[in-house]
């Protein structure tokens, strides 16, 4: 954006993880004398920071500190109403998500995607398509890099695919995406989010600074979505595998096609696509959607949609254990993932649920585990609550660690059947995130493996 300047200006980061070190380190490159602060005693990344002259300022937030500078950048993790941040804002002190910093010294166009799920495998394939394509593409954002690490490399030509939560959503004001994604909506967040409208608000602003010339890319299937994206001057295109589309990107007799005035435009085959799970197909519509809008040629998208396999944590198939499948999606944090997660399925599952609470109502899978799983196995601080919402359809295991839960899962499952990690829960009760817990429960299914082998041999 021309004319922001950091530059002599006294500049305070909240939060030292990733994005808020990145963060740090562009503004002491744009001339900002800079203080990170986080509640840690130690970072990982102490050393680095202070090197590049990053003052810190840990063990806590002061009021003080944030109330005397110039300008306040938060990190995706920290609350907008974190008390030492309100005491800044009533100073007067401009309070802005890195992202809405980053994205002020871009030079080129911004594909950002967001949704309560699905977010990360969109943003990794549009990227994969784009670098297929022979693009200079970038991906990032909550997702890989964080935005502030891609504004030394941009160019008028680049396109910056930024995967973005309500939490950085919240603290923008001028971002401004060309081409903004939304997947899906459904309650998340509400231990951070005071309330399921206020989650709502903070998705929508990804639409807030869009105009005519833009695009918004809606999930036709989610009425959340649609109406998330209800007052978006942007112009819309649809992507759907259920509903009738005029025009769009959405299936037809085997095949992904693009649906325009003109007929159908065959892209590939629905078999080419490497994921487990409906939902995950959905999340390629959207990502094709983004790729035919920048120009991408239907053999290019359908290389890179046929290489593709997924993220980790993301319904990732992890071993077969004497006739027992074991999938980790461990980014199935809320319940609406999880009954996306069980219905990829369909029978002889058992669903390893659990963590900390964060909203949803477990009842809404009562139908689902009835029909597709032979017993549930609960950890974490959530465990009554699912023993409570689903003991009296299905037999209720609880566990008290990841090792317990995968040896009940395993001896419930039996041969031919199915153990599924996802938790429908965060992970900070028993792990630093969804990406420990995941490898954590790839760890004891491998231990797991290993003691049958040497059951075996003795």
């Amino acid at each position: 954006m021309g004319g922001f300047s950091v530059a002599g200006k006294r500049v305070v980061v909240v939060g030292g993880s990733r994005s808020g070190v990145a963060a740090a380190e562009l503004l002491v490159s744009r001339g900002a004398s800079v203080l990170l602060t986080d509640l840690k005693r130690h970072l990982p990344d102490e050393a680095r920071l202070r090197a590049a002259g990053v003052e810190l300022e840990l063990g806590g937030h002061r009021a003080d500190t944030l109330a005397a500078a110039d300008l306040v950048v938060l990190s995706p993790g920290v609350p907008p109403g974190q008390p030492a941040v309100q005491a800044a804002r009533a100073a007067g002190v401009k309070t802005i998500a890195e992202i809405e910093l980053a994205s002020r010294w871009l030079e080129g166009r911004v594909v950002a995607v967001t949704g309560t799920k699905g977010k990360s495998t969109t943003t990794t394939l549009i990227g994969r398509i784009l670098d297929g394509a022979g693009m200079k593409a970038s991906a990032g954002g909550n997702l890989g890099p964080a935005l502030s690490l891609q504004v030394r490399g941009s160019t008028p030509d680049a396109v910056h695919v930024v995967e973005v939560s309500s939490f950085q959503l919240e603290g923008i004001e001028t971002f401004h995406p060309w081409v903004a994604v939304m997947l899906n909506f459904s309650p998340d967040h509400l231990d951070r989010h005071p309330s399921m409208e206020a989650y709502a608000a903070a998705k929508a602003r990804i639409f807030s600074n869009q105009d005519e010339s833009d695009w918004a890319v809606v999930n036709a299937d989610d009425a959340g979505a649609i109406a998330l994206a209800h007052e978006a001057r942007a112009r819309r295109r649809w992507f759907a595998l259920d509903s009738p589309i005029e025009e769009g990107v959405t299936v037809s007799a085997g095949q992904v096609v693009e649906r325009t005035r003109g007929g159908d435009v065959p892209l590939f085959a629905v078999s080419a696509v490497r994921l487990i799970g409906r939902h995950l197909l959905g999340d390629v519509l959207a990502a094709t959607s983004v790729a035919r809008l920048i120009g991408v040629a239907p053999a290019a998208i359908a290389a890179a949609v046929g290489a593709f396999t997924g993220l980790e944590h993301a319904l990732e198939p992890v071993a077969e254990v004497a006739g027992v499948r074991f999938v980790n999606d461990s980014k199935a944090t809320n319940v609406a993932a999880t009954r996306r997660s069980i219905e990829s399925f369909a029978t002889g599952l058992v669903p390893i649920m659990g963590g900390r609470y964060k909203g949803g109502d477990f009842r809404e899978l009562r139908v689902l585990v009835e029909g597709r799983a032979r017993a549930v196995v609960a950890i974490g601080e959530s465990r009554g609550i699912i023993r409570d919402a689903l003991g009296d359809v299905v037999p209720v295991r609880e566990a008290r660690s990841m090792a317990e839960a995968v040896r009940a899962a395993f001896a419930e499952a039996g041969p031919g059947g199915t153990v599924l990690l996802a938790p429908g829960c965060s992970s900070f009760d028993m792990f630093a995130d969804y990406a420990e817990r995941g490898r954590v429960f790839k760890q004891e299914v491998a231990q797991l493996a290993e003691e049958r082998r040497a059951g075996r041999e003795q």
